[in-house]
């Protein structure tokens, strides 16, 4: 992605002409917990009191939704996120969907994805998993892709308006920060910097200050 323009305004700039389809593009940081929180929360009971998992079946499924969400967060954010767009109607979808946080990457208003986004998707994998795994162990799956999801979403606000002084947090927002005002090609994990390494994404270490 070619670095055009990069504000340090925490304001929203206008996406849409329609007052109608404009709010839909902004959410307050704490929406995706309160929608999610009671989701992850059903799920888990649904393990052991529905379906009875036993604590190493729920623990296995439980790990592998952190590392799929993890790999689906970085594909998703290389290739879906980062396409690119030809054509003035095709920019325009790769603004709306993640150019605009580029330009505007300070905007506290468009740091997590907005529900109408986010439910869509949400479902969508859902019943993916569902189908791959069955409706018993996806109970267990799909908390914690949840959970990584949550990570994620409130994390990326956190790495754009807080200021980490020392620990893990520091580091996965400096390699993210080089993602922004360094070079737009690398650092594609938000949430960890681990399948950049794996992809050769990474930034070189000579580079890791900002």
């Amino acid at each position: 992605m070619a670095k055009n323009y990069v504000s340090n305004s925490e304001e929203s700039t206008r996406m849409f002409k329609s007052d109608l389809l404009e709010p839909l593009t902004k959410v307050h940081f704490s929406v995706p917990i309160i929608i999610y929180l009671p989701v992850i929360v059903y799920f888990v009971f649904q393990a052991f009191n529905k379906y009875k998992l036993d604590v190493l079946h729920f623990v296995g499924y439980f790990a592998l939704g952190l590392v799929i969400w993890s790999l689906t967060e970085y594909v998703l954010h290389r290739f879906v996120f980062h396409f690119t767009p030809k054509g003035k109607f095709m920019e325009r979808i790769h603004f709306i969907f993640h150019g605009v946080h580029h330009d505007y990457p300070q905007d506290r208003l468009r740091l997590v994805m907005p529900p109408v986004v986010s439910i869509p998707l949400a479902l969508l994998f859902y019943f993916l998993f569902k189908w791959l795994l069955g409706e018993a162990y996806v109970s267990a799956f799909f908390p914690a892709f949840m959970i990584g999801y949550l990570f994620y979403d409130i994390g990326h606000y956190a790495m754009h308006h807080y200021n980490f002084k020392s620990g893990l947090m520091k580091k996965i927002k400096q390699h993210h920060m080089l993602h922004h005002y360094a070079d737009a090609d690398k650092g594609y994990g938000v949430s960890s910097p681990f399948w950049d390494k794996i992809f050769g994404s990474d930034f070189p270490k000579k580079n890791k200050k900002i």
